[in-house]
């Protein structure tokens, strides 16, 4: 007889229709994914569904919520701990994106517990357009991203913020489309060996830096980490005709 302590616990229902969803979601999109799919990926009847879930929506929430709030905490938590390291004083830039973007790419490098997963669904919403998903992301991202934007702000006084919204933005979709499509670049690039998560991590990280920093597009200068100058970009000369 098998020790009791051996054996692995089955999935609970709600746990295995969770899964299924998430799975089918990045497969097909939601709306193309039907509950008869989710149920039957899930070795479940409609009735768990409803029990559990109530509705698709609702199902649909709660595959975003269950992974998204741990991963806000854990980013809210490390921007916690790099300003009780700094003291009141800024943050160096670098820090503030690697604790954003690089607790999110730790997850995504996660392929045995469905972190990888979940963020190509993720990835996939920010890319397809769905006005209900993308409320309820908003409503789930509030608190993180204004803490992280007022990080940003302090941490480049002379940029100006709207600026580094849309350098946020930026880097937002930036790393939505590395997770969602990195299948994508095959297309035309060929088949390559490095497309794997845990190497995405370096390059995406080293790519969102260089974004950040770049040449402004127009007025006030800025300083980068340390005091470094940011270049500024420069509208080309105008030429005079001759009269």
């Amino acid at each position: 007889m098998r020790d009791s302590a051996s054996r692995q616990p089955a999935p609970e229902t709600r746990d295995r229709i969770l899964d299924a969803a998430e799975a089918l979601f990045v497969e097909h999109g939601f709306e193309a994914t039907s509950m008869r799919m989710i149920t039957g990926r899930a070795e479940a009847n409609i009735a768990a569904v409803n029990y559990h879930f109530g509705t698709k929506d609702a199902l649909i929430q709660e595959v975003f919520r269950r992974r998204l709030t741990a991963l806000n905490r854990r980013r809210l938590a490390a921007l916690d701990r790099l300003e009780a390291e700094a003291d009141g004083a800024p943050l160096k830039p670098s820090r503030i994106v690697e604790a954003f973007f690089g607790t999110a790419l730790e997850m995504a490098a996660d392929t045995e517990h469905g972190g990888h997963t979940f963020m190509r669904l993720l990835g996939r919403t920010y890319t397809e357009p769905n006005g209900f998903v993308r409320q309820f992301l908003a409503e789930e991202y509030a608190e993180a991203v204004e803490r992280f934007l007022a990080a940003l702000y302090r941490a480049l006084p002379e940029v100006p913020r709207e600026e580094i919204l849309w350098r946020f933005h930026f880097m937002m979709g930036a790393m939505s489309y590395a997770i969602a499509g990195t299948d994508a670049l095959q297309l035309f690039a060929g088949s390559f060996d490095d497309a794997v998560p845990e190497r995405l991590m370096p390059r995406l990280m080293s790519f969102l830096l260089g974004g950040l920093r770049a040449p402004l597009p127009d007025g006030g200068a800025a300083s980068g980490e340390g005091g470094e100058p940011v270049i500024r970009a420069k509208r080309p000369e105008r030429v005079q005709k001759p009269k």
